[in-house]
């Protein structure tokens, strides 16, 4: 069955770096674009950055470009997502998703928060 756990979630200061692994499996990971998403408290859950089954595109939201960096390893079955420069509004709970035909796959997430 289709499986994704997420991981590297934790307490950082502002400004301090996180970097979140996804391992999938369950599925060819390499044919498949991945995705992350994240959700604050009494907010939508909402689009971070994905990236294309082979890497070469990746896009992000504005309220993140120039901080994430997400990058994968198709040998390793893991989506990553390298967060620099962490501010108190990206306290959430991450998300990796990947859909496959018509339905959505969703890990269990992991908590990351941006505290003094």
């Amino acid at each position: 069955q289709v499986q994704l756990v997420e991981s590297g979630g934790g307490l950082v200061q502002p400004g301090g770096s996180l970097r979140l692994s996804c391992v999938a499996s369950g599925f060819t990971f390499s044919r498949y674009r991945m995705n992350w998403y994240r959700q604050a408290p009494g907010k939508e859950r909402e689009l971070v950055a994905e990236i294309t089954s082979d890497g070469a595109i990746t896009n992000y939201a504005d309220s993140v470009k120039g901080r994430f960096t997400i990058s994968r390893d198709n040998a390793k079955n893991t989506v990553y997502l390298q967060m620099n420069s962490l501010k108190a509004e990206d306290t959430a709970v991450y998300f990796c998703k990947v859909l496959l035909g018509f339905k959505d796959y969703w890990g269990q997430g992991t908590q990351v928060t941006v505290s003094s």
